[in-house]
């Protein structure tokens, strides 16, 4: 057994729901202080924006990127990275082209029609961390699927944005991109200043401070979802030990937080597994700090048993051995089936999005898409034969409800 990697017997439940149970996590501390930044953002504008950015982000200058700048800053960029850039980007956008919902009519019956129009948001802000390493990623993931929904203004914003930010930018056809990030970012994004204009939507991945914005703005401003700390987990019975291991630890570098798990009815391959990931994990870093914490490989007892440790957890990456298994297994942000498919393709290249819901809200929602960035409105026709057809059953069900002002007005238009 390896002390890189826990083994836990699912019999030990205790164990088992202190690894998977997890609601989104909430630092009191946090949301004090970011109450406070979004409240003297909202209050005083760009004042306040500025001098956030100057304490938190080290900002200075001027706070907009021109495309000169951001044209000069991509042609920095390497051949290799550069040509990866636009291959991401191509096949976010033949991806994202399939998402974005139809407009539709249908009648009913005679008299009635329904329509369904499709809308593109006119403004949405997307956040790209600027922690450690900067991420061309995640702007490509929220900018592109917005351009292709057809939103009219995309603001980016990045607190440190380096040459291939500003290449991804120009390439997934960004309106402006700012030097800002953090709670202070997200809440001006959310309220409007002079420098950075008021938007529909906020969407993209961030810290707890900015997670934390994000959860205080959602009631002026729409965003996509709260993000919680990374996740990947493994339903396997045949998959190669290296492979395995080197799943666990590259979703693991993500984050100190983020949580790494195997669940496996095979004891041999559990062991094989934490010995490839003793082998393999850095002396030191983000990976060896979450695996320690919040990483583990769990043995059940049935391979029916670990789908169901997986559909409790409904994590945000899940990894499994074959289509069959796949299809058993219905709660997850994004499914990786067969041993080629490597979760972390899925976080640059493969045109599937990589903004996905964590801490088990992927009971109910997918990940980031081009449906995110329309608005979706019925448009509702009567016809005088139409409201004579419904309207005697529409006055019966006002009546069951007492509202006796909605029966008359039906009752009005039909015919004496």
């Amino acid at each position: 057994m390896s002390d890189a990697i826990r083994i836990i017997e699912a019999s030990d439940r205790r164990r088992v729901a202190a690894l998977i149970d997890r609601a989104p996590r909430r630092d009191a501390a946090i949301e004090r202080r970011v109450a406070r930044i979004v409240e003297r953002v909202r209050r005083d504008g760009d004042r306040a924006l500025l001098a956030y950015a100057r304490q938190f982000d080290g900002w200075s200058g001027e706070v907009e990127i021109s495309r000169a700048e951001m044209a000069r800053g991509a042609a920095t960029v390497g051949r290799a990275v550069r040509d990866a850039i636009r291959l991401a980007a191509r096949n976010i956008r033949h991806v994202a082209r399939r998402q974005v919902p139809k407009p539709w009519s249908t009648t009913p019956v005679a008299g009635l029609t329904i329509e369904q129009r499709v809308m593109p948001l006119d403004r949405v802000g997307c956040y790209v961390p600027g922690g450690r390493y900067p991420l061309p990623s995640s702007l490509l993931m929220t900018a592109i699927p917005a351009s292709v929904a057809g939103v009219r203004e995309i603001i980016a914003v990045c607190p440190r944005p380096d040459a291939t930010v500003m290449l991804a930018a120009l390439e997934a056809g960004v309106t402006r991109l700012l030097r800002i990030g953090g709670a202070h970012a997200v809440a001006a994004l959310a309220f409007g200043t002079r420098l950075v204009p008021r938007v529909d939507k906020i969407v993209g991945p961030g810290n707890a401070y900015v997670a934390s914005a994000k959860a205080m703005v959602s009631t002026v401003c729409a965003i996509d979802f709260f993000a919680g700390p990374s996740e990947i987990l493994i339903v396997s019975e045949a998959g190669r030990p290296d492979w395995l291991a080197a799943d666990l630890i590259a979703q693991a570098e993500h984050d100190p937080n983020a949580r790494a798990i195997l669940v496996t009815p095979r004891r041999a391959l559990a062991r094989a597994t934490a010995v490839q990931v003793r082998r393999q994990l850095p002396a030191e870093g983000p990976a060896r700090q979450a695996l320690a914490k919040n990483g583990a490989i769990v043995v059940t007892a049935t391979l029916d048993d670990a789908i169901a440790v997986s559909e409790r957890m409904a994590p945000e990456h899940l990894v499994c051995d074959s289509a069959t298994m796949a299809a058993r297994l219905g709660r997850a942000g994004t499914v990786f089936v067969g041993r080629h498919s490597a979760q972390a393709a899925g976080d640059y290249i493969t045109g599937s999005n990589h903004v996905l819901p964590t801490s088990g809200a992927a009971r109910a929602r997918g990940g980031l898409s081009a449906a995110d960035f329309v608005r979706i409105a019925t448009v509702q026709r009567l016809t005088a034969g139409g409201i004579a057809r419904v309207g005697p059953a529409a006055i019966a069900l006002a009546e069951a409800e007492g509202l006796q002002a909605h029966a008359a007005s039906i009752r009005m238009r039909l015919p004496a």
